[in-house]
């Protein structure tokens, strides 16, 4: 049983192998699949850079800063 599991990973390395080389044509990584990309990036001259406003800033996380307190009315349950 041990043969034939190693034979079978021999031939799964070797296959391996024969893909890497290129022997089945080009992987898809070795050219570029998308040639128009770069001509449809962003501009940079369009973007706009703007502060953040304090209601913005609000919704933002403070990184080191305590939690916010959760604005939930708490009550004594009955019983």
């Amino acid at each position: 049983m041990l043969r034939w599991l190693i034979a079978i990973l021999f031939l799964a390395n070797l296959l391996a192998f024969v893909v890497v080389r290129g022997v089945f044509g080009p992987t898809p990584t070795a050219s570029g699949r998308e040639p128009n990309h770069m001509s449809r990036q962003v501009h940079p001259d369009w973007l706009k850079v703007r502060p953040v406003t304090a209601t913005e800033a609000a919704d933002q996380a403070v990184v080191g800063a305590a939690a916010p307190a959760a604005p939930i009315a708490a009550s004594a349950l009955p019983q």
